[in-house]
């Protein structure tokens, strides 16, 4: 099974993200913050992450920074996913996210982009 870590401080889009997700073959730990989901990637070692911008406590862009900064998982995948984000922002670009998925997505488009970085195991 191919891990993943989910990570949205709103609950229903996580489950969303998730059920997308699994159906599509992944296994997938959900993460309400990126503190959360920092432990979750240390502590499980996840094939990518999916994670909001915009959360309390650690917002994606310092999970990802966080991530970047790390040896051992400098060369994560993680898909950055915003409603929020204005055309000519750099966080991401910054942050070296690998992609960005804007709010609304369609679910077979949010299962593409995982897939063009991680294929599923089922």
């Amino acid at each position: 099974m191919t891990l993943l870590v989910v990570a949205d401080d709103h609950d229903d889009i996580r489950m969303i993200m998730a059920r997308v997700l699994r159906r599509a073959g992944y296994t997938v730990v959900e993460a309400a913050d990126g503190a959360e989901a920092l432990r979750a990637v240390r502590e499980q070692s996840p094939a990518a992450v999916v994670s909001d911008i915009d959360m309390p406590v650690m917002s994606g862009i310092d999970l990802c920074r966080e991530l970047r900064a790390d040896p051992a998982t400098r060369d994560l995948p993680v898909i950055l996913v915003s409603g929020s984000l204005l055309p000519g922002d750099e966080r991401p670009a910054q942050a070296q996210a690998t992609a960005v998925i804007t709010k609304p997505f369609a679910p077979q488009g949010l299962v593409e982009s995982v897939r063009a970085l991680v294929p599923s195991a089922g």
